[in-house]
């Protein structure tokens, strides 16, 4: 009895298209090195978010695009009194603010500054208390990420001393 003919093919699957796999005669592609990258970027921190989202729900109520800020509450699925907390960076002084901006991402872990140490500092309505209160919470001088940039805050300080 003879054995019928036989044929031998080298074959490879692939995932394809919404995770198919498929199935190729031949050799496997060679793989494609990844390109070396940069370390990936660190992340902002939370207070920094906070106070861009303040000045920037300030500033849709005051245009008028929104109604309110319960609107806004309402829309972002959080509380009146959540949305109170964080309206709350609005009223600091404008050099702190700033800072709060341009704050250094942590370099591992938990931010050194959160919105629930600030809340002291937005209750004081001077802001020279606040600058007295945001010095001691911001004891080191590396939080910051180098000088700030001469941003409006800072040509109009640089304005009232003239």
């Amino acid at each position: 009895m003879s054995l019928p003919d036989r044929a031998t093919f080298k074959v490879c699957f692939e995932t394809g298209v919404n995770t198919s796999r498929t199935m190729r005669v031949g050799n496997p592609p060679t793989p494609v090195p990844k390109p070396v990258t940069r370390q990936s970027p660190r992340r902002v921190p939370r207070v920094a978010k906070l106070m861009a989202l303040a000045l920037r729900f300030d500033w849709l109520v005051r245009s008028g695009q929104v109604k309110d800020f319960a609107e806004i509450a309402r829309l972002g699925h959080v509380t009146r009194g959540r949305l109170s907390q964080i309206m709350d960076l609005v009223n600091l002084a404008p050099d702190i603010q700033e800072q709060l901006l341009f704050l250094a991402p942590p370099e591992s872990g938990k931010d050194r500054i959160t919105e629930k140490q600030l809340r002291p500092v937005t209750r004081q309505p001077d802001w020279a208390t606040q600058r007295r209160l945001w010095r001691a919470l911001n004891r080191t001088d590396d939080m910051v990420s180098g000088p700030a940039p001469d941003g409006v805050v800072a040509m109009r300080a640089k304005a009232a001393q003239v």
